[in-house]
């Protein structure tokens, strides 16, 4: 008799246990349907450090106004050209596209019966577009690229003061010797690298100005200047872009899949050994049953997007399964071990970065679920230690009883 009610307390208890596992698990798993690795779009994308990217440039031509002109005797008059001076600055946001503001200026020298000249200042807002990373792909070590612009802007001319200034009709008495226009310009320009820091550029702009940017508001109603300019580029933090691909995760991301797929296969076979015994064995009513304790699974590992410690929805189960253990085993201590891909970033930065991860996660456990932080010791490892073979796995934190 003692046989028998000890081998039915046993059933009970291996029936409770089971039933409990299946109800632990339940907790922690997400129902979900796994997207198809086939169905991510695999596309690059790029990225700077706050400084990178930034460029001085400075440089020195040749302009020719297209403006009135007629020679005095009714011969083809030459065109003149003057000197110019450049100097700007601006900012590639991307390996296609950048921005500058670009300043030139010199004198004007043009025929009109007689020879006239003035002086001038410009400013330009200029867009750029890269057209060999956009058509060739991208490559920050490319010697030579080919850069469209277009421009809006502003100038400024002054000192108008023809040799037959007493014969041109004055407005009120006075001869209007200043302007302002707003011109609008396109042009080219031919960019060599000579390193990562320095670039040496040859361009050519046509501006379009109204008909008063020489002070002269006859004949076409366009006024037209041509410059050509080359000089420097110092390219502030050097010149490159970092690349991350979301595709570099598939084969992480399918044995993540893997795992799941293993865990509810597990979950099936206990629910139905579940049905199976409770079908075959019926409990007899116990007096006194000893408390079964089950804890959740400690999940070893939370991982983190680039350059980032937040923790993402996706890996809160991990923490909460986590924090179960240690509610469950309240004589367990962890250690918060954080690392950083070296792929990405100093040794200095990353360091950093593993920090804030672990004290991410600390701090979850500690507000969120109560854990007394006692039982948690971080420890940063930076990327001088990378737990994983594959670096972009390495963007993670481990647990270590």
């Amino acid at each position: 008799m003692k046989t028998n009610l000890f081998g039915a307390l046993v059933a009970c208890g291996a029936i409770a246990a089971l039933g409990f596992q299946a109800n632990a698990q339940d907790t922690v798993v997400v129902e979900e349907e796994l997207v198809s690795l086939t169905e991510v779009p695999c596309k690059t994308h790029y990225y700077s450090e706050k400084g990178d990217n930034w460029f001085i440039q400075l440089g020195a031509g040749v302009t020719s106004p297209f403006v009135e002109h007629k020679d005095p005797q009714g011969n083809s008059a030459s065109r003149h050209l003057t000197a110019v001076y450049n100097v700007g600055f601006g900012k590639w946001f991307s390996p296609y596209i950048g921005w500058r503001l670009s300043f030139l200026g010199g004198s004007m020298h043009w025929e009109n019966n007689t020879f006239n000249h003035n002086k001038w200042v410009n400013a330009n807002f200029d867009f750029m577009w890269d057209m060999f990373n956009s058509l060739g792909g991208v490559n920050s070590k490319r010697v030579f690229s080919i850069v469209p612009f277009v421009g809006l802007g502003g100038a400024y001319t002054w000192d108008y003061n023809p040799k037959d200034a007493a014969s041109i009709k004055r407005n009120n008495g006075k001869l209007k010797s200043t302007s302002w226009t707003l011109p609008v310009s396109a042009g080219i320009q031919l960019r060599f690298r000579l390193c990562k820091y320095v670039d040496f550029f040859a361009e050519g702009r046509a501006q379009f100005f109204g008909d008063n940017f020489n002070n002269v508001a006859v004949g076409e109603p366009i006024d037209m200047n041509l410059s050509v300019i080359g000089g420097f580029s110092f390219n502030i933090g050097g010149a490159d872009f970092k690349s991350y691909n979301p595709c570099d995760y598939t084969n992480y991301i399918s044995n993540l899949n893997s795992q799941v797929n293993d865990l509810r296969g597990a979950l099936a076979t206990t629910a139905a050994a579940l049905a199976a015994a409770e079908a075959q064995l019926p409990c007899p009513e116990v007096v006194e049953a000893a408390e079964v304790v089950e804890t959740a699974p400690l999940m070893a590992t939370v991982r983190f997007r680039l350059n980032s410690a937040k923790i993402t929805d996706e890996e809160m189960v991990n923490v909460y399964n986590t924090a179960e253990y240690l509610k469950a085993n309240p004589e367990q201590s962890v250690t918060i071990c954080g690392y950083a891909d070296k792929d990405t970033g100093t040794s200095e930065y990353n360091m950093g970065l593993s920090k804030r991860r672990a004290e991410a996660v600390r701090d979850l456990l500690v507000n969120k679920y109560g854990i007394n932080p006692d039982r948690l010791s971080i420890n940063p490892q930076g990327s001088d230690v990378q737990p994983y073979s594959e670096n972009d796995w390495n963007r993670i934190v481990i647990f270590n009883n």
